[in-house]
């Protein structure tokens, strides 16, 4: 057994002397570097980042693996950076689509030269393109743009399920480049030429326009999907909460663990049938006073730092588009700002406790020392002032139905009160949630697997996202902000669990005070769960969650709702019908409740 084991790391190590070889030989430069997985890199040279090779498992992937070497290879030795950089088009799609025409161009090139590496990555493409599950417009644009350009280019065949799949934007594509096809052959090797021709052709496509209107229609059926829930079905949910009102947080059970093992003869009916299910989970001493919320599985959740999402100079990138889109209205949010810094301030140049023993010396007590100099000395010292022992915590819905400028207001106006706050000895944290995919990913696919039992509960994969921790600075986070600007990011909303998430990030810091803001635009909606399971599941879920933290937990919760009535999840909610408001009601709320402390201390 143990000569297997080494003999296996012995091939996988002559694998990657091999890819690695095989990199430099054609991106002709034996000063690149090839690393696997998430090997650290520090180094000044060129890099490519292949797959971590220690969980290849079989010939296919090994062939994967050399394409992906082999087409990045070809991209170093043929493509000038700054070149492509300077015929950039405007626009996170025709960027793709750009920077996808790049890599065509070089691999057109390379495989003439290299006849051996083309099988290598058109059966790579082949495999990849019939596994793809297209759902968003955008999906649909960019893989039928890389599929025209293959069969233009690089003579790729499609098979019939692959041309179906794609025909919707095809005919679009040929449209705008058929007058084109034979130049940009006939100049490949001219890369200046090259970029500057299929810039100016992606560019009249106008495609970032388009997918956006497109886009706005889905959200607005999103959002009138959201906010057109028949009352009866609210009261049919009312009725299942009192019927039950044992099992949830009315009973006042005193802690999580015990909430766990109550039940009545239906859960218990439930736990039976499912008894053979292991991929359904019930939430144990995270229920928050909804023994009934489930998840069909955890295993492919994901809690993410926004840097490990992105590269550095991609968040760069989106930061400086965050803070050209909101210029103005930074300007406006950054007066309020300031206005709630020297409140706080304020209240801290007044908290001095006098005529101690020990502290700073009190320069106007001196005059009696000296009329007197059997007197003590006496000394002053700052009292400890309660917001600096609290920790504020932003949860920005990142759903798709607030692409756009909710989005960017809420990710400028999180990150103005950060820096804010933190100049007050605040402790803040912004966190995001959303879902890796849409319509159950990863989740629903092994639901399909297990012969799709009844009411499986939560059906798709979290994505919680932690923008800037609470003891990180501002400084180092700032640009983690221009994640939310990112193309695709933005998909399904499970409001219940992002919230239990939060808390218990929360509930482990050691600050005296704890205030959670949440900021949404609708109800908690995600078409995979809500179409397996009963159709105010993730809402029901919400609101008992909501109710748990209000009522048996010191942690204050408020949220503002835009576009959107929260008061019927949140005792303490605004409603802002202009995303504009957005930042003056945050800055408002917030100081009301340091004013409110600071009375309740008074008093």
């Amino acid at each position: 057994m143990f000569y297997k084991v080494e003999n296996k790391k012995e091939k996988l190590e002559d694998f990657k002397t091999a890819i690695s070889s095989t990199v430099r030989s054609l991106s002709n430069s034996k000063k690149i570097e090839v690393f696997f997985g998430n090997q650290v890199t520090k180094t000044d040279k060129d890099v490519i980042r292949l797959p971590n090779l220690e969980n290849i498992s079989n010939k296919i992937n090994y062939e994967e693996i050399r394409a992906i070497a082999d087409s990045k290879s070809l991209r170093l030795r043929f493509s000038n950076k700054e070149t492509l950089k300077k015929y950039e088009p405007e626009g996170n799609i025709s960027k793709r689509l750009y920077d996808i025409s790049e890599k065509i161009r070089c691999e057109k090139i390379g495989t003439s030269y290299f006849k051996g590496i083309k099988d290598n990555i058109e059966k790579f493409y082949q495999k990849r393109i019939s596994n793809l599950d297209l759902k968003s417009s955008e999906d649909k644009i960019i893989e039928s743009f890389e599929n025209f350009l293959r069969i233009k280019f690089l003579n790729f065949k499609n098979e019939t399920t692959i041309d179906k799949k794609l025909k919707s934007y095809k005919k679009d594509l040929n449209d705008q480049f058929k007058n084109n096809i034979s130049e940009l052959k006939e100049i490949t090797l001219n890369q200046e030429k090259y970029n500057a021709l299929v810039s100016k052709i992606i560019s009249d496509m106008s495609l970032d326009e388009n997918i956006d209107e497109e886009e706005k229609k889905d959200e607005e059926n999103n959002k009138d999907d959201k906010e057109s829930k028949p009352e009866n079905q609210e009261q049919k949910a009312q009725k299942k909460e009192q019927k039950h009102e044992e099992m949830s947080i009315d009973s006042g059970v005193p802690d999580l663990e015990n909430e766990a093992k109550e039940t009545d003869s239906i859960e218990e009916e439930i736990e039976i049938e499912n008894s053979s299910r292991p991929d359904l989970k019930k939430r144990g001493n995270n229920n928050f006073g909804d023994i009934k919320y489930k998840t069909f599985t955890e295993e492919f959740d994901e809690i993410i730092k926004a840097e490990e999402l992105e590269n550095i100079d991609e968040l760069a990138r989106l930061r400086k588009n965050l803070d050209q889109q909101l210029l103005q209205l930074k300007n406006f949010i950054s007066k309020l700002a300031n206005k709630l810094q020297r409140k706080l301030l304020a209240k801290q140049n007044r908290s001095w406790s006098f005529d101690l023993e020990e502290g700073l010396l009190d320069n106007s007590k001196l005059p009696r020392i000296i009329m007197d100099p059997f007197n003590s000395l006496s000394f002053k010292k700052e009292k400890d002032i309660e917001f600096k022992d609290t920790l504020v915590t932003i949860l920005i819905d990142n759903s798709g139905s607030m692409r756009g400028k909710p989005i960017s207001v809420a990710a400028i106006c999180a990150d103005i009160l950060s820096r804010t706050l933190e100049r007050c000895s605040v402790k803040v944290e912004i966190l995001g949630f959303t879902t890796k995919h849409w319509k159950g990913g990863s989740s629903r696919e092994k639901w399909l697997k297990n012969e799709k039992p009844n009411f499986p509960g939560r059906l798709n994969d979290l994505r919680h996202i932690i923008y800037k921790s609470a003891d990180t600075p501002w400084r180092q986070a700032k640009n983690n902000m221009g994640l939310m600007l990112k193309e695709g990011l933005l998909k399904e909303n499970i409001d219940g669990e992002a919230l239990k998430w939060a808390f218990n990030k929360m509930n482990k810091r050691k600050e005296d005070r704890k205030i959670l803001m949440v900021i949404s635009d609708g109800a908690p909606v995600d078409d995979s769960t809500l179409s397996t399971n009963t159709s105010d599941y993730l809402e029901t879920n919400l609101k008992k969650t909501v109710k748990w933290i209000e009522s048996k937990s010191n942690i204050e919760l408020l949220a503002i709702g835009i576009g959107h009535d929260v008061t019927r999840y949140y005792t303490r909610a605004v409603k802002i019908t202009d995303v504009q408001d957005l930042g003056d009601v945050m800055i408002n709320q917030l100081t009301d409740l340091f004013v409110e402390k600071n009375k309740k201390t008074i008093h």
